[in-house]
């Protein structure tokens, strides 16, 4: 009689393990041709003219939709401000606020000098703490120096890279894939005509890092020409496009902040 239990119960075990290895088996086939889809993504940027300067926001949000990722943007934007402006303004605190985000992007100018580091450092740790209050997290979209002050790169990534540590945050590193860029070809045109705001290809630029490091996708073969959701195209020439992606992926392995 215990022979014939222990035969019945090694019975009923092989039986659960071939259920078990048809039901993985199907959760492997269905993974083939159904990949698991990314996390939806709600992003607040918050910032100056360099990050409202040809859309540059939508310009992230339509790399996503290319891919199928699902990413829906928002701008509070102030031209010539830092966060300290931004701060005392309200509406950016009024935005965060208002919670569902799942990233706050902060910008300020280059912030090269010591004291402007310091102002970085300062209102990012303010801004880092209402972020946290509704569940978001903080993130640094780092620019650049305008160009009569090149030597000053190493200066701006630093106070970007200080910032995004101090609290915890991600860090999209825009102005080292410019410099990326210019590795491979010293005449991109990353400048507009004032030589400080992007051109085109320099927002195509920053936003190629900043989707590389929300969705942690590969940015080789991204489409160059893009529809924006508010019905204007962005457009880069597709070698040049080539030459960017190349660079913003260079830079995020380098200096991002996942």
């Amino acid at each position: 009689m215990i022979q014939k239990n222990q035969f019945s119960a090694t019975r009923a075990l092989w039986r659960s393990a071939a259920l078990v290895a048809l039901v993985l088996a199907g959760v492997l086939l269905s993974g083939q041709t159904k990949p698991i889809p990314r996390k939806a993504q709600r992003v607040l940027f918050v910032g100056n003219s360099l990050t409202y300067a040809n859309q540059m926001p939508l310009i992230v949000e339509a790399l996503a939709k290319s891919k199928g990722d699902r990413l829906e943007v928002s701008s509070v934007t102030l031209g010539g401000a830092n966060l300290e402006d931004l701060w005392r303004d309200g509406a950016a605190l009024r935005e965060i606020d208002r919670g569902g985000w799942t990233v706050v992007v902060l910008q300020q100018g280059p912030s090269s000098l010591l004291e402007s580091r310091v102002d970085l450092r300062k209102w990012t740790k303010n801004f880092a703490q209402r972020i946290r209050k509704v569940k978001a997290r903080p993130a640094l979209y780092m620019v650049w120096p305008d160009k009569t002050r090149l030597a000053y790169f190493d200066d701006v990534s630093l106070s970007y890279t200080l910032a995004a540590a101090d609290v915890d945050g991600m860090l999209f590193p825009a102005g080292e894939a410019w410099r990326a860029a210019w590795r491979r070809d010293p005449g991109a045109p990353l400048y507009a005509g004032d030589d400080f705001h992007p051109s085109v290809a320099g927002s195509y630029t920053a936003a190629l890092s900043i989707y590389g490091i929300l969705f942690r996708r590969p940015l080789q073969g991204l489409p160059a020409r893009l529809q924006l959701s508010d019905g204007s195209v962005t457009d880069v020439p597709p070698a040049l496009a080539t030459t960017l992606q190349e660079a913003a992926t260079e830079a995020n392995q380098k200096f991002g902040r996942p």
